[in-house]
């Protein structure tokens, strides 16, 4: 069974089916907060942004001009809200000892390796985090995140391998300092 392409359930959308949107957001939602931590580098931040964002997409939704490629335009805001809000400087700061109360050894361990990963993506530029955290862990094809960063496939690919590289390289020096 296929899916229903992003352009029917605009355009069911746009007459009021609210089922049509729905099935938008639980496509899209996860993409969304990915563009918002790579941009904030805050996962509740990017949240905020990502439902925000859709809540946006949703008033404007008339706006779309072209309802094929919805994930780049509602990737658009989720950015542009992402650096307005980071440009306002109403990001908060989060502390994670303050927030997590890990209670188990593993809970400890698996947020050591979080916040390692986080300050791995830091090193990458934006477009590079966005390419691995669409590419990695959204399971994006090339296609789809050169149309939604206005990128070309092939410049995707290169800033997928220089990103991954950069990865190795500050992950594995942290893994040997700590040993």
């Amino acid at each position: 069974m296929t899916s229903e392409s992003d352009a029917n359930l605009v355009a069911r959308a746009r007459r009021g089916e609210q089922s049509a949107f729905e099935a938008l957001v639980r496509r899209h939602l996860r993409a969304a907060v990915a563009v918002g931590l790579s941009v904030l580098r805050e996962v509740a931040e990017a949240e905020d942004v990502a439902q925000e964002s859709l809540v946006a997409a949703w008033q404007a939704l008339d706006d779309c001009r072209d309802p094929d490629r919805f994930a780049g335009w509602l990737l658009t805001i989720v950015r542009n809200r992402a650096r307005n809000r980071l440009a306002a400087g109403k990001v908060r700061a989060a502390h994670a000892d303050t927030v997590l109360e890990p209670e188990a050894a593993d809970d400890l361990e698996r947020v050591g390796e979080r916040q390692r990963l986080l300050a791995a993506l830091e090193t990458l530029s934006q477009v590079q985090r966005e390419v691995v955290l669409l590419h990695d862990l959204e399971a994006w094809t090339h296609a789809e995140i050169a149309a939604s960063l206005g990128l070309t496939e092939v410049n995707c690919r290169q800033h997928l391998f220089v990103a991954r590289r950069a990865l190795r390289t500050v992950l594995g020096q942290d893994g040997a300092n700590d040993a």
